[in-house]
């Protein structure tokens, strides 16, 4: 499968789990489906440039590599993806979570969608 509709099979999954966790979740808002996919485009983006790999670069110094060398660096990409959750939050006001435990569980259900998803398909 290409580059391009890998991205955007990534951007759909990750708007479906905003989407059905702003439904299912108590303390997660998100308004449509649109502001879903756009709230999954923000997240892409902030994570390709300098925002999610300075964040990676900084939690892996900070934990001295540890998750790193063990193999478990999705660690350090899930809190990543949880912090880049709460600060497009800050900039959109149809996506609310209220705190970072639900910005913590969103990059979770995230992650294993995608994980999911990905497997079956290749």
């Amino acid at each position: 499968m290409n580059f391009l509709l890998s991205g955007l099979l990534h951007l759909l999954v990750s708007a479906l789990v905003i989407f059905l966790c702003g439904k299912y979740m108590s303390r997660v808002y998100i308004r449509n489906f649109k502001t879903a996919f756009l709230v999954a485009l923000a997240l892409a983006l902030l994570d390709f440039l300098v925002v999610g790999w300075l964040l990676k670069l900084i939690l892996n110094i900070l934990t001295l590599g540890i998750f790193y060398f063990t193999g478990l660096s999705f660690i350090i990409s899930i809190v990543v993806n949880a912090i880049l959750i709460e600060i497009v939050d800050q900039f959109s006001k149809d996506f609310d979570t209220r705190g970072f435990t639900p910005s913590l569980w969103l990059a979770i259900l995230i992650a294993l969608a995608n994980t999911i998803v990905f497997v079956l398909l290749f």
